[in-house]
């Protein structure tokens, strides 16, 4: 029998790897087991998975080849999202649809990340993380290969629709999986590795994408996305964790309501709550879906009026179900606490500001000063390039500083970025604009560690997938609010063309947005750390 080491940490806890196929199959291959002289095939397949699991899980560093592998997977999946956008024209016309049209490609996934993640990341809790996260990527080659045969624009909407499903299994599954095998100490460090793939996975799809497209087709980007995935999938099935049973840290072997774990993972379907999942999910999907409908239509329109008072209706409907359902699919008591709550909405005010001042930038280059398209996204990608740059170095600063000084000073930068665009005149030098959008970069890049850390911390460890799908659901709805809301106001001038005067009222909203952000970095309290002092080995020869 094979025993794992135990190292006292979270990396060190068992892993699954003593299952009955694994015993017998080391027992065939010893020539001990029942089926040494009966004749039946050893399950090498399995053996040989166990032996690799073995000898990664047996290293120092085991937690970062999970961090590694799951990345891996999130780079693959993220890798075509920008560039795709930058195709739509030539989508458009091979498909003979509009590029109106085409744009539910990417207002289609985010809806359907708000209806699937909540209970997907709760299956993750129920049924296992690693699971879950082989299902998404499965899910996600499927996608691929449905966007890169696509026939019509209903098959690649439908294709990206079914990738915004996807895109809630990985994600929840992955930043689950992380934040299984790291110490509440240390997960500030590994989501600044998290936040640079996120970030720059996009920028990377970008050069090297672009020439793709140019030279063989858009269709040609999704089939190369292919062995990615495969690549992913092979380190997945080798390097990552089964259920973790332990009960230190909060990871419990019982439900709340005292059911063992093993019967719930049975039946994952029967204990989870439906109707916390439908409601929840009607008022996320008819919020963002008002928020992208009202541009156009006006947030006065009986419409959006409407969809709006559905998204509160249904939203109160959730709360009261949470309050007394024997399994909530999103438990309310973590948001009393202020190390949960501030940093979620530090991060989602900061995502309003970011993602709504980087969808204005390329109108004001083009529209305010006369940039091309190309030299508009050229420029463009030295905010996304500064956020993955800064990430790393933000969660390692973190430890030492703490996250809450951490999130005030990415907040205010973030907020001097907002406020350099205010102040861009008619002929701006290029340098100012470099130096705005560095300081927007650095600024989500030095906060985005922290916040998401906090938040995990508050969290028990058999809840991680709901919240870490939660963490992402609210940064989206940030993302969208700031994207759709500083429009409409850029656009509210001279028939929704805009001027320069109008782009600085919309970043003027970012200021405030920002300014709130560190506001709430002001509330939160730094994880507990032993000083070194206190962990220090002394030297016997003192």
């Amino acid at each position: 029998m094979v025993t794992p080491v135990d190292r006292g940490g979270p990396a060190g806890r068992d892993h699954g790897f003593d299952s009955p196929e694994v015993i017998e199959a080391e027992a065939m291959l010893s020539g001990t087991g029942a089926g040494a002289e009966g004749g039946i095939v050893v399950p090498w397949p399995l053996l040989f998975r166990h032996r690799m699991h073995r000898r990664v899980r047996s290293s120092d560093r085991y937690q970062w080849w999970v961090l590694w592998t799951v990345l891996a997977g999130l780079l693959s999946v993220n890798i075509t999202f920008t560039v795709f956008v930058v195709a739509l024209p030539q989508v458009a016309h091979q498909l003979h649809t509009s590029v109106s049209t085409l744009t539910w490609t990417s207002t289609g996934p985010l809806l359907a990340f708000g209806v699937a993640a909540p209970v997907l990341g709760k299956l993750g809790d129920v049924g296992g993380y690693r699971r879950l996260y082989l299902w998404g990527l499965l899910g996600a080659a499927v996608c691929v290969v449905l966007t890169a045969t696509a026939p019509t624009a209903g098959v690649l909407i439908g294709a990206r629709l079914l990738d915004g499903v996807e895109g809630a299994a990985t994600g929840a599954a992955s930043m689950a999986l992380v934040l299984q095998v790291f110490s509440h100490e240390d997960r500030v460090k590994a989501l600044g590795w998290w936040a640079l793939v996120g970030a720059g996975g996009p920028v990377i799809g970008v050069t090297v994408g672009a020439p793709i497209i140019q030279y063989f087709g858009w269709r040609a980007l999704f089939w190369g996305e292919l062995p990615l995935m495969a690549v992913a999938a092979v380190l997945a099935v080798v390097v990552l964790p089964g259920r973790i049973h332990s009960s230190e840290d909060g990871f419990e072997m019982h439900a709340n309501g005292g059911e063992p774990m093993a019967e719930l993972r049975n039946r994952p379907w029967r204990h989870l709550d439906w109707t916390g999942s439908f409601t929840l999910a009607a008022s996320v999907t008819s919020g963002l879906m008002a928020l992208n409908l009202a541009p156009a239509r006006g947030f006065g329109s009986p419409v959006i009026l409407s969809i709006l008072g559905v998204s509160i209706i249904t939203g109160i409907w959730f709360v009261l179900q949470e309050q007394r359902a024997d399994h909530p699919l999103i438990p309310l008591r973590y948001f009393r606490l202020r190390n949960f709550t501030f940093p979620l909405v530090a991060k989602a005010l900061a995502n309003f500001a970011y993602m709504g001042g980087f969808f204005l930038f390329p109108l004001l280059m083009e529209g305010i000063y006369g940039y091309s398209e190309t030299r508009a996204g050229l420029v463009s990608t030295a905010r996304p390039l500064l956020f993955s740059l800064i990430a790393p170095i933000a969660g390692y600063t973190a430890v030492v500083i703490g996250e809450r000084i951490s999130t005030v000073v990415g907040a205010v930068t973030l907020a001097g970025s907002m406020v350099v665009f205010t102040q861009l005149g008619v002929h701006p030098s290029l340098v100012i604009i470099m130096v705005a959008l560095a300081l927007s970069g650095a600024g989500i890049g030095i906060l985005t560690p922290s916040t998401s850390s906090l938040a995990s911390n508050e969290v028990k460890a058999d809840e991680l997938g709901v919240m870490s799908a939660a963490q992402q659901l609210i940064t989206q709805i940030g993302v969208v609010a700031g994207i759709q809301v500083m429009v409409t106001v850029q656009a509210s001038a001279h028939g929704g063309v805009g001027t320069l005067h109008s782009f600085h009222r919309a970043y003027l909203v970012g200021v405030v947005t920002a300014v709130a952000a560190a506001g709430c970095g002001m509330f939160m309290k730094n994880t507990p750390r032993p000083s070194r002092r206190t962990t220090a080995v002394e030297s016997p020869s003192g």
